[in-house]
């Protein structure tokens, strides 16, 4: 089923795509095509997320939060410069996993959807 998960998402890969691929097996075709829309429509890309985050250490703090939905820690990190850049640094250590926890969301919010 990897096979067929790395077929549909190319842009997926480690943990991300085992979890997906779980995640997809027992689907029907016109199921895989409807979670593929929505998914690939909601999904963060990590690389994108790193991006807001050293904007966030240069201007913007707060910004990548924002963005994958953490409106509440977004204004807290606008507020206090980040947590004083100790907070941005930490999410730009952890900037995958951060997106990934975004992204398993965004996987079982389509999977209720289509079923």
């Amino acid at each position: 089923m990897m096979k067929e998960a790395l077929k549909h998402f190319p842009e997926l890969d480690g943990e991300e795509l085992q979890y997906v691929s779980k995640s997809i097996e027992g689907l029907s075709e016109e199921e895989l095509e409807l979670f593929k829309s929505i998914y690939k429509a909601r999904r963060k890309d990590p690389v994108i997320f790193m991006i807001m985050i050293l904007l966030g250490l240069v201007g913007v703090a707060g910004v990548h939060r924002i963005f994958i939905g953490q409106i509440g820690f977004g204004i807290l990190y606008f507020f206090t410069g980040g947590l004083c850049l100790i907070g941005t640094i930490v999410d730009l250590i952890n900037y995958k996993n951060l997106s990934f926890e975004y992204n398993r969301t965004i996987v079982m919010d389509a999977l209720n959807q289509i079923r």
